[in-house]
């Protein structure tokens, strides 16, 4: 798997998808899709939009990556994930049919969700891409509504090296004639998406234009205003398109996405004295939001237990964190992740100053040891990281 491994589990490619979906029938063919890719947000907004779909009364699936606890948190029903019976049954049926064309564990996965959105006869499904989205396994479905969320550096390896090239990854997902979200994004990436939507000519909508106010959100983070404005876009989008969907369903929906949907590690609170906060964000935007953030609060000292994935950039991160900050350096338990003793040496020369740890529970105990009542915690860097402590 990519997020485990990194480059060697990736494939850039629709062929192997394509006759994985045909051996089953081709069930993306059958369903009802909203199709959600961004450099940051995808994930929230996918969520969002799967919590309002089920308060408004539909059979909603929703297909999200990476997990962070179990596996089969990436295929839920109204919030309720995979059967264990059904991935075996799944996999025990699946497995000598697919053995020649050597799928990758998205590619597997994806087809596993499909199939059993389909066998379940879901009324509407949120996709949430794994990577890009022109070559992501999840683009071969023709969505009700495409959701374009944020544009970022981001896996630049795969994606390309500019916003402009990241931003035609993620405009794969247009599709002819079926309207497209665009979320907080401007200059050259909105040109791109623009320019890809006329050739569609996809009808746009732009979440920057909702200047209602937002219903309260469980969510927190000052980051979800935003995302809540491209769920609340897309939700009416689907309005217009026949779905009955009120502007109750989506207050409530977005009041309760968690308890609906299961959504962790998205400045997830774990602890109140000290404030302990957990968050996702692995990238430079992401991580501006992160920080942006803890401005907000009222706290002592801050102290920062992160990770990171040995394939990441971190040269810019390192600029943006906090010199004042106590820094417990560690590594999830995953082969990408960096080692703490090398991510401690490389941050130290930045001048972040702090131990390194074997593990991210022993990082994470030392800093509730040496932290006050009225400090803050941030536990963060890596999605590997965060899963092992939310």
């Amino acid at each position: 798997m990519f997020q485990r491994v990194g480059a060697a589990a990736y494939k850039a490619d629709l062929t192997t998808t394509q006759s994985l979906c045909s051996i089953l029938g081709n069930p993306e063919q059958r369903g009802r899709f909203v199709h959600v890719a961004g450099t940051n947000g995808k994930g929230s907004v996918s969520h969002m939009l799967a919590s309002v779909l089920h308060t408004a009364g539909y059979k909603t699936g929703l297909f999200t990556s990476p997990h962070l606890r179990d596996f089969r948190e990436r295929i839920k029903i109204n919030g309720d994930p995979i059967a264990k019976a059904a991935v075996v049954d799944f996999v025990e049926r699946n497995k000598a049919k697919w053995e020649r064309l050597q799928p990758s564990f998205f590619e597997m996965t994806f087809a596993m969700a499909v199939w059993y959105f389909d066998r379940e006869k879901c009324d509407v499904v949120v996709l949430e891409t794994g990577m890009g989205g022109r070559l992501d396994s999840t683009n071969v479905v023709k969505p009700e509504v495409s959701v374009i969320t944020t544009i970022g550096l981001d896996h630049a390896a795969f994606l390309g090296n500019t916003v402009e090239a990241i931003a035609r990854e993620k405009a794969g997902i247009i599709k002819a004639t079926r309207p497209v979200v665009i979320g907080r994004i401007e200059g050259r990436p909105l040109d791109v998406i623009l320019e890809r939507a006329a050739a569609q000519r996809a009808p746009v909508h732009r979440s920057t234009e909702l200047h209602d106010d937002l219903p309260p959100l469980d969510l927190k983070g000052s980051f979800q205003t935003d995302n809540a404005r491209t769920a609340i876009t897309a939700a009416r989008v689907l309005r217009q398109r026949g779905y009955s969907i009120s502007d109750t369903a989506i207050a409530q929906g977005l009041g309760h996405v968690a308890a609906n949907t299961g959504l962790l590690g998205r400045w997830q609170v774990l602890n109140e004295r000290p404030l302990t906060i957990a968050d996702c964000a692995h990238n430079e935007d992401g991580w501006r939001v992160v920080l942006e953030n803890l401005t907000t609060y009222d706290y002592h000292d801050l102290h920062m237990v992160i990770g990171f994935s040995g394939d990441k950039d971190l040269d810019a991160l390192f600029e943006l964190l906090p010199k004042r900050a106590t820094y417990y350096f560690t590594a999830a338990n995953v082969p990408r992740a960096l080692a703490a003793d090398e991510l401690r040496e490389r941050a130290t020369a930045y001048g972040l100053r702090g131990e390194q740890f074997q593990n991210v529970r022993k990082a994470l105990e030392a800093a509730r040891l040496y932290a006050g009542t009225n400090d803050l915690i941030f536990i963060g860097g890596s999605v590997f990281v965060v899963a092992e402590v939310v």
